[in-house]
């Protein structure tokens, strides 16, 4: 048990036979009154967000997650499968349990798979890839005063707007996390 004084966004709870991470919280002390803890709360599983108060001091479960480097080796119908380093074993990961970092995924790639009670309930890429761009329109010359961007292709088949400066065949680096072109590697 954790009281709603100490929670952290990215903390993961058990709430209503459910599990819920932690997206924002605010602590409110009003002139008149008690304190409360206002939340707003992701299910891990299903991608429902609410919002939720807890009065202040208030206790809740906090969920014991195992995280474990996987490797990811391939995609096999809807499913894609992991490898554990550990143990060789391998498991299957749905699309959804993928979530949004499914368009960076590159065969033999390290991920953090998140796992509760033995069933996986998330997976977390690397925040940076280094991505090769398979297509992108050839630069303009004399394009490139204001300094503006393009879409790239890149070989998962993610887009991403990159520097005109940019053409088919340059490796680069991209931020998983806010889908933008970081540097050339």
């Amino acid at each position: 048990m954790i009281s709603v004084n100490d929670l952290k966004t990215g903390l993961t709870l058990e709430l209503d036979n459910g599990l819920w991470s932690v997206v924002e919280f605010l602590h409110v002390k009003p002139g008149k009154g008690a304190a409360f803890v206002r939340t707003k709360l992701k299910n891990v599983e299903t991608g429902q967000v609410v919002e939720r108060t807890f009065r202040a001091g208030e206790k809740v479960g906090k969920a014991t997650l195992d995280r474990r480097e996987m490797q990811y080796l391939y995609k096999e119908g809807s499913e894609f499968i992991m490898m554990d380093n550990e143990t060789y074993e391998q498991l299957g990961v749905s699309e959804v349990q993928m979530g949004d970092g499914v368009k960076y995924l590159k065969e033999n790639m390290e991920v953090q798979v998140l796992l509760h009670d033995g069933k996986i309930i998330g997976v977390d890429i690397p925040a940076h890839v280094v991505l090769e761009v398979t297509d992108t329109p050839p630069s303009e010359k004399g394009n490139t005063a204001q300094g503006g961007t393009k879409p790239a292709t890149l070989e998962t088949g993610a887009v991403v707007n990159v520097p005109f400066f940019i053409s088919n065949g340059d490796k680069i680096r991209v931020d998983t996390r806010t889908n933008e072109y970081l540097d050339r590697a």
